[in-house]
């Protein structure tokens, strides 16, 4: 199955009906992979979809993903989270397409806001990268104790209190719009200045 035919949009009161269907990928997948993934409540996740901070993946009625954006200290950090494909439709590059998405959104609601993710997983810090994050210490981070509780049901919590919220087993990564103007300000110096990139 080609996820081209796949709709990646953004999630509104229409899609609450699949949040119990969400809290459930997201727990198999913790599962799956032995590694943490904070649970989230179906209230949580039909908030999301109704604040307009939700993306998600449709075949035709069936869901197949999600991901969403949390905004933190007054909108000067953006968290995107929650990240989950159906185990059947992994490996098409439907993740790119979902995170592609929710990574918009972010920017679309929060635009001068510090774009952040915590994950463990190789691939989503691949497609990170490819979005123009870079890796920073937790620390670095929101200091925001509310972002912070949402890991209280990851099975690492204990590793991340333990290092008082520097260090855990996720890999923090973060996006700067004020660093990638700065880094489109000095590209279009350079072609100025000599004519090519």
């Amino acid at each position: 199955m080609e996820s081209k035919e796949i709709e990646v949009v953004y999630a509104d009161e229409s899609h609450v009906k699949y949040a119990e269907h969400i809290c459930r990928l997201i727990y198999e997948s913790a599962q799956q992979r032995g590694t943490g993934i904070a649970k989230r409540t179906p209230e949580y996740i039909s908030n999301k979809m109704t604040g307009g901070k939700a993306v998600v993946a449709l075949d035709g009625d069936k869901l197949v993903g999600f991901s969403y954006i949390e905004c933190w200290d007054h909108g000067d950090y953006v968290a995107t989270s929650g990240l989950i494909v159906d185990p059947d439709y992994r490996k098409q590059g439907l993740a790119s397409r979902i995170k592609e998405k929710t990574f918009e959104l972010a920017r679309e609601r929060f635009p001068y806001a510090k774009i952040f993710s915590i994950t463990t997983s190789p691939a989503v810090m691949k497609m990170n990268l490819r979005l123009g994050y870079i890796p920073v210490t937790l620390g670095d981070l929101t200091k925001d104790d509310e972002f912070w509780k949402g890991c209280e049901g990851c099975c690492n919590y204990d590793v991340l209190t333990r290092n008082h919220r520097c260090m855990c087993l996720c890999t923090g990564m973060m996006f700067d719009p004020r660093g990638q103007k700065k880094k489109e300000e000095k590209k279009s110096f350079l072609k100025r200045l000599f004519g090519k990139n």
